[in-house]
């Protein structure tokens, strides 16, 4: 693809406001004047093999219980979650995704003198912590060249008060991809009034390479964890994930919210792909060889360098502005990635796609080579 690295653009305008989140297809195709249809999405790092046959057909087998209401306390689901992470129901809580379980992490955080987050931050943290004014300090992570391995993660030890505040991470990080290990957050747990890990994609790691924090939430009443069923799965639609933390703390926000806040649909489907032990084997095998694929083909690009990663997407800086990179794929060549222009410390020096399926990874390899 012919770039004009000289010329300055501004970042693309369109009749909607450019959104915080990968997967806004509707944005995209209005502002290429493209069929939404023809678009090749990069920009949501969601699983390209799903969603898994085992969800379609608990979906199916369920349309005709449409017309009830969901069980409100969710047993059956609750009691799917307990079985595969070995916890009691108790512990666990099902959400409307991750997003409105967020929205109770800023309220508990907003009782503490300060919530601590490592930048670049997922943006919707910011949309929950805002809603509750809480107050917010920032540390940046120290981003290598080329590689996640050394990355530097800012010493906490000397900051004033700790006990007095929270922290919020995300593990593998996003949108950096980097897995901190349970060493590296275990002092977390002695040091905050609250500590919460969002796990959304450490379910992309075969078991024996997550660094997981869930068998230590039952000792730890100030630990909360978070877990995406949609992105593994490929449910985004559904919109389904949970938490796990001590049941007190569940009690409470089972009582602020909205009854009913997982549908029926959703609840069946994350039954039947809990136990799909196939399609997670078959998601770890294509990802190994998808990502390096994809890692290798962007690498060997002039003025890109992609960070290897733990997770399902790659962070790659550019020497192209990301903003203008993402309006020249679309118009040309309908494929949507996602610039960085939500995360202030990243801006137009990167963009970040989604690992999907290899003959898509090389689409997207050939039309940068262009």
């Amino acid at each position: 693809m012919q770039i004009n690295r000289q010329k300055s653009m501004r970042p693309i305008q369109s009749m909607h406001q450019r959104p915080i989140h990968g997967g806004n297809r509707q944005w995209a195709a209005d502002m290429a004047g493209i069929d939404l249809a023809t678009i090749l999405d990069f920009s949501a790092s969601i699983n390209p093999l799903g969603p898994p046959d085992s969800a379609i057909a608990a979906i199916q087998s369920h349309l005709r219980e449409l017309n009830h209401y969901p069980d409100p306390a969710y047993i059956d689901l609750r009691q799917a979650i307990g079985n595969f992470h070995q916890l009691s129901p108790d512990w666990i809580l099902a959400g409307n995704g991750v997003a409105e379980l967020l929205t109770w992490v800023g309220r508990d955080l907003s009782q503490l003198k300060a919530t601590v987050l490592f930048t670049p931050a997922f943006t919707d943290y910011d949309r929950a912590l805002a809603a509750y004014d809480c107050q917010i300090e920032r540390y940046p992570l120290i981003l290598p060249s080329e590689d996640l391995q050394h990355i530097q993660i800012p010493s906490l030890i000397k900051v004033s008060d700790n006990q007095a505040k929270g922290i919020l991470i995300n593990n593998p990080h996003n949108p950096t991809g980097y897995l901190f290990t349970k060493d590296n957050l275990l002092p977390y747990l002695e040091q905050f009034a609250l500590v919460v890990i969002d796990e959304a994609f450490m379910d992309f790691l075969p078991p024996e390479q997550q660094q997981s924090l869930i068998d230590l939430v039952p000792f730890y009443p100030n630990l909360v964890i978070l877990r995406s069923l949609t992105k593994f799965y490929s449910l985004p639609g559904l919109r389904l994930g949970y938490a796990i933390a001590h049941p007190e703390r569940l009690q409470r926000w089972q009582a602020w919210r909205d009854p009913w806040c997982v549908n029926a649909l959703a609840v069946a489907a994350g039954i039947a792909v809990l136990s799909d032990q196939e399609f997670q084997q078959k998601t770890w095998t294509w990802l190994k060889t998808a990502r390096a694929q994809l890692f290798t083909g962007l690498a060997a690009i002039s003025g890109f360098k992609p960070l290897a990663n733990a997770a399902n997407y790659l962070l790659v800086q550019t020497e192209v502005a990301g903003s203008i990179l993402q309006k020249e794929l679309l118009q040309k060549e309908q494929i949507l990635i996602r610039d960085c222009l939500s995360f202030p410390e990243l801006g137009d020096r990167y963009f970040r796609v989604a690992v999907r399926l290899e003959h898509e990874n090389q689409k997207l390899i050939n039309a940068l080579l262009l």
